[in-house]
């Protein structure tokens, strides 16, 4: 939550039973040893120099990861399979854990220019990879300590001296973080009124409240969320849906809305679920998560993510709501948004690319068995590779790029290009270890830089768009007397398209 922690700076993901390397924090323990690289596979994990090496393979990735972190100067050995390895010969390595700086973790603003056939529209852009707060800083009266909050402040200041039209939190893969910064950073968006309800057993629960009566920013705004968005992420997004403050757009989020507590025994400690979350309108948000308002396909396994995927997870239910402002909602246009959202990307190649890899991974969660057939195994990896290089061709064609004649050379045109990773066509998923971006755009960044590449940001944006030339429709309407039932769009409002007013 300080943006730092202690580990061996590495980025992991789960694919066929094996937990790989995505990419290392740059001057990281597993930076700086050079034993370990991207695409090794980790098989198995040591602690100390002579601890026994533990089998990983086809464990949860966020056990794998529970192994490898630990505190500063202890030692964690890795038996890995080197990318480079011509056969499944494997090495160990030896790392030091270290503390690793995650400057990269803070907030960061971007700019979405759209033209819909008119003039340009900007939509600022925040990148909140997780909800962050130096707390000893704060604790020792530092009046400059970090917190999400105050970052998201600053950004939304400098995208508003760029004349946005409407804005943007980005929270997919946003695991959760500071109750204290959920909490704060919804007041940031609303003027007054209960954030949050934590409910223990037996008792009353404890409503959160923002009572400063100030607003950072009061435009139009959507809220991007996914299977990896989980408890703090929901807690906010949860009150801009409730709030009807924000469209909340993407996938159903991860469920995890339960609060531990650590109880001290004469050896070690207890760790028990002591209450759950509840957002103002009195729904949990354990086990269902966040429901979106225009759904994006959803690129992770629900049966292998998120809280309803885990033994004996606790239900969702709800409780008596809270006193806050239900005037602002937006179920009106919801029909109409969704409407117009499902005609763009029938054919966007991008949402075609993502529907490919969905429809592949529900396909590969139904098999039960796997032969043991060496040449079975080899055709089963061959029409796997023709699929995986047939679909990442589709793509590039439809985007202008030359099409690659192996997977071989797939990969030397995109780090060519410089392309992040991709989406697993396995229903594979990636979690952190520890995480690194490109810093250029970070929180202290002179220069806001332009999204690139990002099919679902674009989308999200034309979504807002819309939703603004919608609601000044109705504006107008509500603003004449008399006005018919049908009315047409001017030709320089976004989101043009005739309404009805009837409902």
């Amino acid at each position: 939550m300080s943006l730092s922690l202690e580990g061996i700076g590495a980025v992991l993901k789960s694919e066929d039973d094996y937990t790989s390397v995505v990419r290392l924090v740059p001057a990281g323990p597993a930076d700086k040893s050079g034993d370990v690289h991207p695409a090794d596979k980790i098989i198995s994990v040591g602690q100390g120099e002579t601890g026994a090496l533990i089998d990983v393979v086809g464990w949860r990735l966020d056990d794998v990861v529970e192994l490898i972190r630990g505190p500063k100067d202890s030692t964690v050995r890795l038996e890995v399979i080197p990318a480079a390895a011509e056969d499944d010969s494997s090495k160990v390595v030896q790392i030091t854990r270290n503390t690793v700086q995650l400057e990269e973790q803070a907030a960061q603003a971007k700019l979405l220019t759209i033209n819909q056939g008119g003039p340009d529209y900007r939509i600022g852009v925040i990148d909140i990879p997780t909800f962050y707060v130096d707390f000893a800083a704060s604790q020792q009266g530092d009046p400059n300590f970090r917190s999400t909050t105050r970052d998201v402040r600053n950004l939304i200041a400098d995208l508003e001296e760029e004349g946005i039209h409407g804005l943007i939190i980005d929270l997919r893969d946003n695991g959760g973080g500071s109750l204290q910064e959920a909490d704060t950073m919804t007041g940031l968006f609303i003027k007054s009124g209960p954030t949050v309800q934590v409910k223990s057993a037996r008792r009353r629960p404890s409503v959160y409240s923002d009572t400063d009566d100030q607003v950072a920013y009061d435009g139009p705004m959507a809220v991007m969320v996914n299977r990896l968005s989980a408890s703090a992420s929901e807690i906010f997004a949860g009150a801009m849906q409730d709030y009807g403050r924000a469209l909340i757009l993407g996938s159903q989020t991860f469920g995890k809305g339960t609060v531990q507590t650590l109880i001290p025994l004469n050896r070690g400690q207890l760790k028990i679920t002591a209450a759950k979350f509840y957002r103002v309108s009195g729904q949990s948000t354990q086990h269902q998560g966040i429901l979106p308002d225009v759904g994006f396909p959803d690129l992770y396994d629900a049966k292998k993510i998120g809280e309803s995927s885990l033994d004996d997870a606790m239900p969702w239910d709800m409780i008596q709501p809270a006193v806050y402002d239900e005037s602002a909602q937006f179920e009106p246009f919801l029909i109409e948004l969704n409407k117009r959202h499902q005609a763009r990307v029938e054919a966007n190649p991008d949402f075609n690319y993502y529907r490919a890899l969905v429809d592949k991974g529900r396909e590969n969660s139904l098999r039960t068995h796997i032969s043991l057939n060496e040449s079975t195994r080899i055709e089963e990896k061959s029409k796997e590779d023709a699929w995986r290089l047939q679909i990442e061709n589709d793509l590039r064609i439809a985007k202008d790029k030359p099409a690659a004649e192996s997977l071989d050379q797939l990969e030397e045109f995109e780090e060519a290009e410089g392309k992040s990773e991709t989406p697993d066509a396995h229903g594979g998923t990636v979690a952190q270890d520890d995480s690194s971006e490109d810093a250029d755009t970070s929180a202290n960044a002179d220069v806001i830089a332009d999204v690139k590449d990002d099919a679902m940001i674009e989308e999200a944006g034309q979504i807002l768009l819309d939703l603004i030339g919608l609601s000044l429709q109705v504006a107008q309407i509500e603003a004449v007397q008399d006005t018919p039932a049908v009315t047409d769009t001017d030709a320089n409002v976004p989101g043009q398209a005739t309404v009805r007013t009837d409902g």
